[in-house]
């Protein structure tokens, strides 16, 4: 891994294009080689992208020790080949390794634990079970963009610097098509939740690390993916996962206190937000009408490092230095409202109780000579209101229902998100928000996220539909957006951000 933490390849540049992307088929040119004992030389090649200074390649080489075997290397090609990853030597019993399902779940298997092994948390990687080849739908499509991942992950570690940024502006763009979106979440699904984590990690780790070198560099930042999400429709379940790096998230308000901070910054900036989207659906079938019900079984958000401890306390500004959710908006709209006859929430607008007491006192004193009888009379109130930290609101709008939660400052009760803290309570040492995570009134995780369930949380939007709707396959947009702040913990600065994510996810429920 590089300190950011005789050869010529054939450019197939006529090679049959992915739709939608202009990532070359690696697997189907893989397919057409010949057996290895056809080879007339040792080493057959592709080029998988090309810019004015540089070209990346992936080579396929024979082993000097043993024939049979051979390796995959990506190659980028400047003045002089420069190796950025080579995989572990590949064995074929009869030369044809590209017809053996062994073979290729070996090759699979390497790639991705190559990419998990980039993030320097140490997680076991043992659990990466994947199944035979032949039975993976879109094989060709996952080795593809496995090739794609690893290609982008090797050049922001391995590549020169004075190349780094063209390598990646090159594959850059590639993630952003509907090809590899699609592509990465037939992935996810099919390395497990567990594997999962530890990639997007991975990613994330790599996409920060190239975009703190381009703000070093004064460039403009822009991530090749500033967010990955995926959705699952059916059991009465909706389920929305999402993974984006914070650096990637956009700055909706800060004050230029402390933002030369290079540990701040650091802190700040090498970690993820996690979030997982989980809505109880239910469709009730009526005489005259039709009922759909969503209601919430948990709203996860969690803010993850992507470096460990030790690296974090020697560039940044320690562990505990980094954003809390302060809000959640989700935002529920049936794409085709033709049948729609009403929607209802299950809450009410809040409505506190407040304790309001009278305190009245009569002070009289007497001043010689003075022969009046000076008397002072004060009267005090006090309101006492009971107020969590999380407020949850409902509404509607159109056809669309909302679910809104806002944290609440303790002490003046006002939006987090939207305000900003005085320099005097900044400097309070027993303020809310020092020592937040290991505060017995925390109203987080003491990892620092939130987690909003059923138990207290648990309302519904219901849509009422007309008998026309039976038997039809509808779509939900879900939108929602998630503001993450950040005041200080336990170190000593004025400065005080707040940024936001916004995602969106098409879902679906057959009305029977």
């Amino acid at each position: 891994m590089s300190s950011f933490t005789s050869f010529n390849p054939i450019n197939l540049s006529n090679i049959v294009k992915m739709a939608h992307s202009s990532f070359p088929d690696i697997w189907g040119w893989i397919q057409t080689l010949p057996p290895q004992t056809q080879w007339e030389t040792n080493t057959k090649s592709i080029c998988i992208c090309s810019s004015s200074q540089t070209s990346i390649a992936l080579s396929i080489s024979k082993t000097l020790i043993h024939p049979s075997s051979i390796s995959f290397s990506i190659i980028a090609n400047y003045n002089l080949p420069i190796s950025l990853w080579t995989s572990k030597p590949l064995k074929s019993t009869n030369n044809t390794f590209f017809h053996e399902q062994l073979t290729i779940s070996k090759l699979l298997t390497n790639i991705i634990k190559d990419i998990l092994n980039y993030t320097p948390i140490n997680f076991s990687n043992s659990f990466l079970k994947l199944p035979e080849p032949n039975s993976i739908p879109n094989l060709k499509d996952i080795i593809n963009f496995v090739f794609l991942a690893l290609s982008f992950v090797v050049s922001v570690y391995e590549a020169p610097q004075d190349i780094r940024c063209d390598c990646i502006n090159t594959l850059r763009d590639q993630f952003t098509c509907p090809w590899a979106r699609e592509t990465s979440k037939r992935l996810m699904r099919l390395i497990g939740s567990n594997a999962e984590e530890q990639w997007m990690r991975s990613m994330n780790l790599a996409i920060t690390n190239w975009m703190m070198e381009l703000k070093a560099m004064n460039h403009v930042l822009k991530a090749p993916s500033p967010m990955y999400s995926s959705a699952f429709s059916g059991l009465g379940l909706w389920k929305i996962q999402l993974y984006c790096p914070l650096i990637a998230m956009d700055v909706e308000k800060c004050n230029s206190n402390g933002q030369d901070d290079q540990k701040l910054g650091f802190s700040l900036n090498y970690h993820q937000l996690e979030g997982v989207i989980q809505l109880n659906y239910h469709v009730m079938v009526r005489e005259k009408w039709i009922d759909v019900s969503v209601s919430i079984d948990n709203v996860r958000c969690d803010i993850i490092r992507l470096v460990n401890e030790t690296l974090m306390k020697e560039r940044g500004a320690g562990i505990d230095e980094k954003h809390f959710p302060s809000r959640i908006s989700l935002q529920l709209t049936p794409t085709i409202q033709t049948n729609i006859l009403s929607v209802s929430v299950s809450r009410s607008s809040e409505n506190p109780t407040l304790e309001i007491g009278v305190e009245r006192s009569i002070e009289a004193s007497f001043e010689p000579p003075n022969p009046h009888i000076g008397i002072s009379v004060s009267a005090g109130e006090t309101i006492t209101a009971n107020l969590k930290p999380w407020k949850f609101e409902q509404s509607v709008c159109g056809n669309s229902g909302t679910f809104n939660w806002f944290l609440h400052d303790s002490v003046n009760g006002r939006e987090v998100f939207s305000t900003k803290p005085s320099k005097f309570a900044l400097l309070q040492p027993k303020a809310w928000f020092r020592n937040r995570y290991s505060s017995a009134y925390r109203p987080f995780t003491r990892q620092g996220g939130v987690i909003f369930a059923g138990d207290e949380y648990g309302e519904s939007v219901l849509w009422r539909f007309g008998s026309g709707a039976i038997g039809q396959t509808m779509e939900w947009e879900v939108r929602g957006w998630i503001w993450l702040t950040y005041w200080p913990n336990k170190y000593k600065t004025f400065y005080t951000e707040t940024r936001r994510l916004e995602f969106r996810e098409i879902l679906s429920l057959t009305i029977a």
